[in-house]
């Protein structure tokens, strides 16, 4: 879960006056599209061989996927539409089905501004709470609806509540082919904290591979993207697909090698050493 972290620089949301932010200082805002995320050519679908689950992924590149759960919402799913296309932003949308099934026209829009739309079930459950074959009946019901809806089969899934388990995983992995996403800045925003709690979070918590969760039923959420994105653009993140995350994490790992949880860490942890300077035949330690 982030959270906000002391010390860290303040920034100023979208709006046409300056705010004071928790440390303190005003800073004058960005201008809406002065920054606009480029086009990637990486694939919107996961490469084969992708990994059962993902809460981030391993990278040096200044990249991030931002996912919205539980929509279509018929006002704030718009709305965020509007400002994602502003900023050529492509997102992850985690729709429930019964939602598709009331807002199809949304789901289309989705898809047709070159977003990505994954499956959240059809009435939200905890899946550690329901049995098997309630589980895949809640997924296939919500494949069902955004076939009918637009003609798109999802790649994958996120547990409602990030409630699952390696069984349950595993099941739906071998039910659907659906890897398994959760998230690595979580701002709480089903909770409610302000729009301005909610812009700290998700700005102190980004970080390269990061899997971002938001909720697009939620208007203070909507109201927060503004400065959400236009800030992390400005520090020169690109945001990405999840699958087009997977592919980067995939096209950048070595052949034979397997990238686990343990193993990543591992990397992260070792390390590395400094190309000696002229004349110096040791390296330093960074």
């Amino acid at each position: 879960m982030a959270s906000s972290q002391s010390g860290c620089t303040a920034v100023a949301p979208v709006t046409a006056s300056t705010v004071q932010t928790p440390e303190g200082t005003a800073e004058k805002p960005l201008t809406v599209g002065s920054i606009t995320n480029p086009d990637s050519p990486l694939p919107k679908v996961p490469p084969p061989g992708a990994k059962i689950r993902y809460n981030s992924v391993h990278t040096d590149q200044m990249v991030l996927a931002m996912t919205f759960d539980d929509g279509p919402h018929p006002v704030n799913t718009p709305k965020l539409l509007d400002l994602l296309k502003e900023r050529n932003i492509k997102a992850t949308f985690f729709l429930v089905g019964e939602r598709v099934k009331m807002h199809p026209e949304i789901v289309r829009r989705i898809l047709a501004e070159g977003h990505e739309v994954a499956n959240h079930t059809w009435t939200h459950p905890s899946l550690v709470s329901i049995s098997d074959e309630k589980i895949r009946s809640e997924f296939q019901r919500t494949a069902d609806a955004i076939w009918e809806a637009a003609q798109y089969r999802p790649h994958l899934m996120r547990p409602p509540f990030g409630a699952t388990n390696k069984r349950i995983e595993q099941f739906v992995f071998n039910e659907f082919g659906y890897s398994s996403i959760t998230w690595s800045v979580d701002p709480n925003d089903w909770r409610r904290p302000g729009v301005q709690v909610v812009a700290n979070r998700l700005i102190a918590g980004a970080h390269k591979g990061a899997i971002m969760l938001s909720h697009d039923i939620h208007a203070p959420t909507i109201e927060a993207m503004p400065q959400v994105f236009d800030t992390l653009l400005a520090k020169g993140y690109k945001f990405l697909t999840v699958s087009q995350l997977i592919n980067l994490e995939q096209q950048s790992t070595p052949v034979g090698v397997i990238m686990t949880p343990e193993a990543e860490k591992e990397k992260e942890a070792a390390p590395k050493a400094s190309k000696p300077k002229s004349g110096n035949s040791k390296a330093r330690k960074a």
